[in-house]
Formats: C-alpha cells, sequence, structure tokens
C-alpha cells in the first residue's frame, strides 16, 4: 500500500508522467542539461546496447556521446505506474525509437519497439528518476546499419 490517495495520487501520477514527456524531449533534442537535472545522481540505468551505468553523470556522458551524430525520435506511451511509497514509483513504459544518421554518404535507420522499465523518486519535492532498464522486443535497421553507435 502505497499510502498515496485520491489528488494526491493523481498529482504524483500527472508529475511522473511529465517527467517521462521531459526526458523524451531533453534526449531529442539534446537538452542535456535539462535531461541531466530528471536524474538522480546515483541513478542506474542497464541498456542492452551498452551495459550498465552506475551514476548520472556515467549516463549522460555515454548517452551523449552515442547520440552525438543522431537524429532521435523517443515516444513512451501507455504507462503503468505503481506506488511502493508515497515517494517511490515503479514506471513501466512502453516505447518506440527512432535513430537516423549518415555514415559513408549513405542514410541509416534504426527502429527499437519494447518497454522502459524504471523508478522514479520523490526528493526534494520534485520526481526524478533513480533507475531505468531498456527491453526491445523488435528492432529493424536500414540494409548495411551498424548498431549500436561506438563511444570512444
Amino acid at each position: 500500500m502505497s499510502g498515496l490517495v485520491g489528488i494526491e495520487k493523481l498529482k504524483a501520477l500527472e508529475e511522473i508522467k511529465l517527467l517521462k514527456a521531459r526526458r523524451d524531449r531533453a534526449a531529442n533534442t539534446k537538452d542535456w542539461a535539462l535531461y541531466e537535472a530528471l536524474h538522480a545522481p546515483d541513478h542506474v540505468s542497464e541498456n542492452g546496447d551498452y551495459g550498465r551505468w552506475t551514476s548520472a553523470a556515467e549516463m549522460i556522458a555515454n548517452t551523449r556521446k552515442s547520440m552525438e551524430n543522431l537524429v532521435t525520435l523517443h515516444h513512451s506511451h501507455t504507462p503503468e505506474i505503481e506506488f511502493e511509497t508515497p515517494t517511490l514509483a515503479r514506471c513501466i513504459w512502453a516505447m518506440e525509437g527512432m535513430s537516423f544518421w549518415q555514415l559513408g554518404g549513405q542514410e541509416h535507420w534504426f527502429q527499437a519497439f519494447g518497454h522502459y522499465f524504471e523508478t522514479c523518486e520523490k526528493r526534494d519535492e520534485r520526481w526524478v528518476y533513480t533507475s531505468r532498464a531498456l527491453k526491445y522486443y523488435h528492432t529493424r535497421r536500414s540494409p548495411g546499419a551498424a548498431w549500436p553507435p561506438k563511444i570512444d
């Protein structure tokens, strides 16, 4: 039992939905200051493409490098949000992601469908991400496309 009921629960649900919307927008527009502000410093990220990152700083640095030459479209929808406590939520979001880039004079693309599995905590009166795991169920790519982008 989370202890959240009525208008307080609805308010928390809306705040978490806005957190996700801002995250997708920040990634797509490469607004790295906003992207970092949405994550707790101790954020842990599991991404099948790159493995495990154990801080927000590491995740931001690597995400920034991996997306340097990409145009991306992240879409998250149909959330399942469950509150374990008034300040801790577990979230599952269906996702579709598209990435576009040029390599050797050719246009390439990668498309993925799956789910984000996340935790959010309310810290200092605002919700932030504390963990994320991405699981793809179906992917496809342009002929000759290498995925994921290398992080140097």
